[in-house]
């Protein structure tokens, strides 16, 4: 993948952070992005300078559909896009507020979706393109107290389905990559819990929770030539907890 340029929503920490140092790894010059925490996103951009890889810091609100538009323009000759940035707020369903709603759905599908439609026409000139959104397991196994979250991820998925058939022909191959349980930093305070903790494993037939580098492997194999034929799926990370 020399050569070819990624962005990696959310990219500062975690998840993203993981896949970011993959990418620069494979070859990728990758953009770092961030909603605020700029110090976050240069630590990515530090680790992957020191390991030989190239990266830039672009700031942009996912919440906030103006902010995605000018990413997604100065994003738009990016060879690869993968969508991990995402919101989610704790809530019953009947206590869920407007914005609470609509903060999620803009970060977790609306901004997908306008960074794919802004990408995508240079990865058809191209002849290539890879296009990966990070799911949740949730779209399998649904948080009661997550519903819009949940609900948003599933949606993502399936635009994934329609959309890697209609962007097939052109070389673009568009799949979802579902995690389970990460220990991330937004996990952190829950799983200290130690009797959350042992329920949260008990649900998880592997027995435990995962690392978000657990995460990179396949979206290093979907982003690759290796990775050509493999288009329109949804790939659970997950030690199988939505298998039950």
């Amino acid at each position: 993948m020399n050569e070819k340029k990624a962005l990696v929503t959310g990219s500062s920490r975690g998840i993203g952070r993981a896949i970011a140092l993959t990418l620069a790894r494979d070859g990728c010059k990758v953009l770092v992005h961030c909603a605020g925490n700029t110090a976050k996103a240069e630590e990515t951009k530090a680790l992957i300078e020191s390991a030989g890889g190239k990266a830039e810091i672009i700031k942009a609100d996912l919440c906030d559909t103006a902010e995605t538009k000018l990413l997604a323009a100065k994003a738009a000759d990016c060879d690869i896009l993968v969508l991990n940035a995402s919101l989610q707020y704790r809530n019953r369903w009947d206590k869920i507020t407007l914005e609470e709603c609509y903060n999620q759905l803009n970060c977790n599908f609306v901004s997908s979706l306008l960074l794919i439609q802004s990408a995508a026409e240079h990865m058809k000139q191209s002849g290539w393109g890879r296009i990966i959104t990070i799911g949740s397991v949730q779209e399998a196994k649904p948080h009661p107290d997550m519903l819009v979250y949940s609900a948003s991820k599933a949606a993502q998925t399936n635009m994934v389905k329609s959309l890697s058939v209609q962007l097939a022909p052109y070389g673009i191959t568009v799949n979802n990559v579902a995690p389970g349980v990460i220990y991330t930093d937004r996990n952190v305070e829950a799983l200290s819990d130690p009797e959350y903790a042992k329920k949260v494993t008990g649900s998880i037939p592997a027995g435990f929770y995962g690392e978000p580098e657990d995460c990179t492997g396949i979206v290093s194999l979907l982003c690759s030539d290796k990775g050509r034929y493999i288009t329109g799926q949804s790939i659970y990370v997950d030690g199988g907890k939505s298998a039950q």
